[in-house]
């Protein structure tokens, strides 16, 4: 039998909010209770850290993207440290985007046409270093024209 998803959540042991309640106010982006097992805990901590550490490098990088580091970090914070997970969504910069993304699955046009030239700039790379015949140009650009189109059907804004 599934658990009631709208059933009020109980406290943790641990003194956090409640499962299922949200640190940045707002629903969708809640705070998942920490794992029991430690290593688990700080594996995912870590892992955090990181993605945060290459999504602000993506900032100042124009080939590193910021936004999917940052959605991996606010997943890995989501189940390791309410703290950082809240610090994530409530930062300035950092935070509306991870808000747009997990609320409306927003992907802004700047992201959309810069991650689809580099998708097919890398086709032309393998395309004229890589390949030796048609097979990996052939697989590249099928993975890449699926992804090219999960990106952009995306919405570009949040709704009014």
């Amino acid at each position: 039998m599934k658990a009631d998803r709208h059933a009020p959540p109980s406290p943790s042991d641990d003194g956090t909010s409640p499962a299922g309640t949200s640190p940045a106010g707002t629903a969708g982006e809640t705070f998942r209770h920490a794992p029991a097992n430690p290593v688990v805990r700080h594996f995912l901590m870590a892992l955090g850290f990181v993605m945060v550490a290459l999504g602000t490098l993506g900032v100042f990088l124009p080939v590193l993207p910021t936004a999917p580091f940052l959605i991996v970090a606010a997943w890995a914070f989501s189940r390791s440290s309410e703290r950082f997970h809240r610090w994530l969504y409530e930062h300035p910069h950092f935070g509306p985007p991870l808000v747009a993304w997990n609320r409306h699955g927003v992907i802004p046009m700047t992201g959309k046409v810069l991650s689809v030239i580099g998708m097919y700039g890398s086709l032309v790379l393998v395309i004229l270093f890589v390949a030796t015949d048609w097979v990996l140009p052939t697989v590249h650009f099928v993975i890449i024209t699926a992804v090219a189109a999960y990106i952009l059907t995306r919405p570009s804004r949040a709704p009014d």
